[in-house]
């Protein structure tokens, strides 16, 4: 969706990375270490969220639930890829869905519960699409850089981050259950969303809906995501890579990868290259000069793939489903013939 041309200054990005260490922060505590009032933080959020430019995502940790994350790329008809990408983003199992350069090629990011569920989606819905003409599919096997760790242009100091790390109640970590589904529904739809609609959402108390936030995030499973376009940030030029590094090596140069500040993705995959990068830099000048310079001076990458980003249909995708992980596959027939 087309977002509105809206020019960030420092307060506007100074909140952004104040949500992106704790997405759920008092107006006031952010104007507090931002050095403005709590009305014009909240003035500030509203005209961000209003012009589709930031949203705070309530999200689980797949990985702590079992799931497994896969990265999908598809090849499809010259006329087919717009729609196929808008029917893989309204799937509630994706999370990131990309058009790539040429506009035949789609990236996206999935998580399934169990083997059965990635065999339904890999084997049998998408191969069944006859405009998809290639699937491969790598699964993440680990994570070095994700990207709700990616700050884009910092613009905190060390003791602001500290004054905005949330310190939850003491209250005992949680599992989630199927009753929490109505709260985290919401959560992912806005993370914001005020412990009153909360509770008049789950129908409990105030005090209960308080608990049971900080028993999530205490327990590591609740996180909460800065959803914000990079071109918000001053970032033009988003691309994926695809690299084949010397096995002996693989660690130190996902490791260095990680490091980049340009890097909001760093993912060792399976498949026939073993690291995934996303990348974001300000032109195509800067991604030429990120390629050159810093990938290339990482001798123990043998192949290098990339794919610039032209269209991003889906960033910080909904909340998983927290059935059991026999519950039955419900497919999404959008990618269907």
């Amino acid at each position: 969706m087309p977002t509105k041309s809206v020019t960030l200054d420092e307060v506007d990005e100074g909140l952004v990375h104040a949500l992106q260490v704790d997405g759920r922060a008092s107006f006031r505590l952010v104007g507090e270490v931002l050095g403005v009032s709590e009305n014009t933080v909240a003035r500030r959020y509203r005209r961000l969220r209003t012009a589709g430019l930031l949203r705070v995502a309530g999200t689980l940790d797949g990985a702590a639930l079992g799931y497994s994350a896969w990265t999908i790329r598809l090849q499809c008809l010259p006329d087919a890829a717009a729609p196929i990408a808008g029917a893989l983003a309204a799937r509630p199992d994706t999370s990131y869905v990309y058009l790539l350069s040429g506009g035949t090629e789609i990236s996206c990011s999935v998580r399934t519960r169990s083997a059965e569920e990635s065999e339904a989606l890999l084997l049998r819905t998408l191969p069944r699409t006859a405009r998809i003409t290639a699937v491969s599919a790598h699964l993440l096997l680990a994570g070095y850089a994700l990207p709700d760790d990616w700050a884009g242009p910092a613009r905190l100091t060390e003791d602001q981050v500290a004054r905005l790390t949330p310190h939850h109640d003491a209250t005992e970590p949680v599992t989630p259950g199927p009753a929490d589904q109505v709260l985290l529904d919401r959560l992912a739809a806005d993370g914001r969303t005020t412990h009153a609609e909360l509770a008049a959402a789950t129908g409990w108390s105030e005090p209960t809906v308080r608990r049971r936030l900080s028993g999530l995030r205490r327990s590591g499973l609740l996180r909460f995501l800065v959803d914000v376009p990079p071109h918000v940030l001053g970032f033009h030029a988003e691309a994926r890579l695809w690299i084949s590094a010397q096995p002996s090596k693989l660690d130190e140069v996902a490791s260095a990868l990680a490091t980049h500040p340009e890097a909001s993705l760093v993912a060792l995959t399976t498949g026939p290259t073993n690291l995934l990068a996303a990348v974001n830099c300000r032109d195509s000048a800067d991604l030429a000069r990120y390629l050159t310079r810093r990938i290339g001076s990482l001798d123990a990458i043998r192949t290098l793939e990339t794919a610039p980003v032209i269209r991003t249909l889906k960033r910080a995708g909904t909340v998983l489903p927290i059935e059991s992980a026999s519950a039955q596959y419900r497919p999404v027939t959008g990618v269907q013939r």
